[in-house]
């Protein structure tokens, strides 16, 4: 599993990891039903704390993107149902207005920037 980190980021890392599993979901690189690495093997690979690794894992596992087997390790969830959750669609919201206005005061107008979302709404599948 190819993780990048960056730790100048002020994305705590546990939820960059969340984001870059789902975004390898969304890219098909992780399929349902893959193995993912143990929470000692990423931690060591990444050098980071395992109890960063658990966290992240423990967040994905409650929005149901992967499931845990006893014994067996960590999947991709064979059915991933997309919910709901009214706080995180309320953020998104925020974080969407803020990135329109920091496009604004770059000067890219209307056309550029539905483009640039289309561009990823394109390459990670979202439907139309």
């Amino acid at each position: 599993m190819l993780l990048h980190l960056d730790p100048r980021s002020s994305t705590p890392i546990w939820e960059q990891i969340i984001h870059q599993i789902k975004e390898l979901i969304l890219k098909k690189i992780l399929l349902p039903g893959d193995k993912l690495a143990s929470v000692r093997e990423l931690s060591s690979s990444l050098v980071i704390n395992p109890n960063t690794v658990s966290k992240a894992y423990q967040e994905l596992e409650r929005q149901g993107i992967i499931e845990t087997l006893r014994g067996k390790g960590t999947f991709v969830a064979e059915c991933i149902v997309p919910k709901a959750d009214e706080q995180k669609v309320e953020a998104l919201k925020q974080s969407l207005k803020q990135l329109v206005i920091e496009a604004l005061y770059l000067g890219i107008d209307r056309t550029e920037f539905i483009k640039m979302a289309e561009h990823y709404l394109d390459e990670l599948g979202g439907s139309t």
